[in-house]
């Protein structure tokens, strides 16, 4: 057993997972895993810079998993960051500051390299499953973007789009510094024009209505999930490998997307960094359930992260 660690940041979060990894058996046995929302992304699709006090919240985080990562001892460490960071002007600034905390420099990956990490965290645990048919179409649909990845034991074809549950709420559904409380009709529309003409992207690179199961990734989908299941609170267990059907997913959409922010913050199983951007992040899903036709989503808790510490083991 390898004990590794793996930091995957985001633009709506930051998460750390220490693990004990053995290669020959495919185990993958957590130690620490943990999630912290420091909106990273924070108007970069604005301005095209991380704001000083999203930096700062991403740095205090940073000492929080650097701590953990001393205590557990783990051998090696791998940080990941993603839409966010690729975007911004000012990307050196949040290099070095991680690389003075944690001590290794941040990978700021591409969105094909992203959708394998996603592709082999989601999937490595379903080999041998003959309940679940092949290939599958795995979509991680992150703060800044969605990933999707089409493969059997490999990938077969991937695709990253500017569509994420940060991106398109700031972009639509944010008027004079204020979420909508809730959004019109008309910024809905915008919003689904938008990750349409997403879709249409994908659709040019990855077979998308070829796959015959959809695994569904990242905190909007683990969301809607408690929801549909009315988990009193979130519960990674009863989450991992949950199925929610298209006309779930239809109906929790329609209701966080014409309720208000303090009903969305009263759901037991919302985490308070996703009041504002889940409803945006369920239209997201919904419309791939609706452009692929699958009938339901395998929802996965594990992701980038658990691919990125296979990447290390």
């Amino acid at each position: 057993m390898t004990r590794v660690a793996a930091v995957d940041c985001g633009t709506n979060s930051i998460r750390l997972l220490v693990a004990d990894a053995d290669p020959e058996t495919g185990e993958l046995v957590d130690l620490d895993r943990r999630m912290t929302i420091v909106r990273l992304g924070q108007g970069v699709d604005r301005t095209g810079r991380l704001a000083p006090e999203a930096l700062e919240r991403t740095f205090a985080a940073c000492r929080e998993y650097a701590a953990a990562v001393k205590e557990l001892g783990a051998q090696r460490l791998r940080f990941v960051a993603t839409s966010a960071s690729r975007d911004a002007e000012n990307r050196e600034e949040f290099v070095r500051g991680v690389l003075d905390i944690l001590g290794v420099e941040p990978e700021v990956i591409t969105g094909d390299q992203e959708a394998e990490f996603s592709f082999t965290g989601a999937t490595k645990e379903l080999t041998g499953r003959d309940d679940l048919a092949r290939p599958y179409l795995v979509v991680d649909i992150g703060g800044g973007s969605t990933e999707f990845v089409v493969g059997d034991d490999r990938v077969r074809a991937a695709r990253s789009v500017d569509v994420g549950c940060v991106r398109m709420t700031e972009r639509h559904l944010v008027v004079d510094g204020k979420v909508a409380d809730p959004p019109s009709e008309e910024q809905i529309a915008a919003m689904r024009a938008d990750i349409e003409a997403a879709l249409d992207l994908a659709e040019r690179a990855v077979p998308l209505r070829e796959a015959h199961t959809l695994v569904g990734l990242a905190g909007s989908v683990t969301t809607v999930s408690a929801i549909a299941q009315g988990l009193p609170e979130y519960d990674s267990a009863a989450i991992h490998h949950s199925r929610v059907s298209q006309d779930e997913v239809r109906a929790i959409t329609e209701r966080l997307l014409r309720s208000t922010h303090a009903e969305r913050a009263a759901i037991g199983a919302m985490h308070p960094g996703r009041v504002d951007v889940i409803g945006a992040g369920a239209l997201v899903l919904l419309a791939i359930m609706e452009r692929t036709g699958a009938q339901e989503v395998v929802v996965s808790e594990h992701d980038i992260l658990d691919g990125i510490a296979w990447s290390v083991a």
